[in-house]
C-alpha cells in the first residue's frame, strides 16, 4: 500500500495500534471498492425462490443485491452491509436494488418479488423517486412488490416506518419484517407496524427438527404472526427434516438452500 510505514513509531497519530490500523484500512478499501462498483453499476440482483410449504410451488422470489469488484468477483453482502447501513452509500445501494427489482417486475408480468431496503432509505429522496417512478410505470407493479425491512432497521425509526407502510399498502405494496427474532423488536411496535409477512430468522430454522428450544420459540412466533394476520416465511431452510417440521407446524412459506440458492440467471429472465 502506498505510503505504508514499516516502522510503527512513524504511524500517524491515532493509529498507534497496528491491528486497529489494519482493520480500519481494510474497511476503507472495501468501501472504496463498493463505491467504484456502484459508480460503474457493477451490481445485479440474485433471485431465490420462496415456496409454499403446503404445495412446494414458488410463491415469490427475493432479490439479493450482488456487488462485483474489478475482477468480476462477487463481494459478499456480509462484508459490507454493516459498514454501509448508516451512510449515503447504503442508500445508493438500496436505490440500485429497488431499480433493478422494479425493472424485473415490469418485464415479467407474472413475477412477484421482494426487495430489501433500509428504513433509513424512506427519507432518501432518490430512493423515494425510484419507487414512485416504478409504481407509476406499471399499475400492476405495486401489488407484486414486497419490501423487506429488517427487524433492527425498522426499530431505528418506527413511527416513520409505520406511516410509510400504511401509505404504500394502500397502493398494493406488501411489507415483510425480515430476520425476525434476531433483534429486540418491541411487541408494541410489532402490533402497530402491520407487516404482511413475518420472516423467521434462520438461526431458528437451522436444525429445528432436533432442537426443542427453537421449536417452542417458533411455535410462539407463529401464534403472534397469525394473531396479527401475518403470513410466515422460514428463512435458511437447509434440510428436508427442518422443512417438514416447519410445514407440519404451520409455517406457510419456506426459503433456503435446500430448495435453491440465489441465482443471477432465473428461468423467467429474458435473454
Amino acid at each position: 500500500m502506498a505510503g505504508f510505514k514499516s516502522n510503527w513509531t512513524e504511524v500517524p497519530q491515532g493509529w498507534e495500534d497496528p491491528l486497529n490500523y489494519a482493520v480500519t484500512t481494510r474497511d476503507a478499501d472495501l468501501l472504496e471498492t463498493i463505491a467504484r462498483a456502484v459508480e460503474a453499476r457493477e451490481v445485479a440482483l440474485a433471485y431465490q425462490p420462496i415456496l409454499r410449504a403446503e404445495t412446494g410451488q414458488v410463491a415469490f422470489y427475493e432479490g439479493f443485491l450482488r456487488v462485483f469488484d474489478g475482477t468480476g468477483r462477487i463481494i459478499p453482502a456480509r462484508e459490507f452491509i454493516g459498514h454501509t447501513e448508516g451512510i449515503e452509500l447504503g442508500r445508493i445501494l438500496d436505490c440500485l436494488s429497488l431499480e433493478i427489482g422494479l425493472a424485473a417486475l415490469k418485464d415479467t408480468p407474472g413475477l412477484r418479488l421482494s426487495v430489501n431496503m433500509s428504513a433509513r432509505s424512506i427519507g432518501y429522496p432518490n430512493w423515494m423517486l425510484t419507487l414512485q417512478r416504478g409504481l407509476q410505470a406499471d399499475p400492476t407493479v405495486g401489488e407484486r412488490l414486497i419490501l423487506e425491512i429488517s427487524e433492527r432497521s425498522a426499530m431505528h425509526v418506527p413511527e416513520l416506518v409505520t406511516y410509510f407502510m400504511r401509505d404504500l399498502q394502500a397502493r398494493g405494496v406488501s411489507f415483510a419484517l425480515d430476520d425476525f427474532g434476531s433483534g429486540y423488536t418491541s411487541f408494541r411496535y410489532l402490533k402497530d407496524f402491520y407487516f404482511d409477512i413475518l420472516k423467521i430468522d434462520d438461526s431458528f430454522s437451522r436444525g429445528i427438527a432436533e432442537n426443542p428450544d427453537n421449536q417452542v420459540l417458533v411455535k410462539a412466533l407463529l401464534v403472534i404472526a397469525h394473531q396479527l394476520d401475518m403470513f410466515t416465511v422460514a428463512e435458511g431452510v437447509e434440510r428436508e427434516e427442518d422443512a417438514n417440521w416447519m410445514a407440519e407446524n404451520g409455517v406457510e412459506y419456506l426459503q433456503g438452500f435446500y430448495f435453491a440458492a440465489p441465482t443471477l440467471y432465473p428461468s423467467w429472465a429474458k435473454g
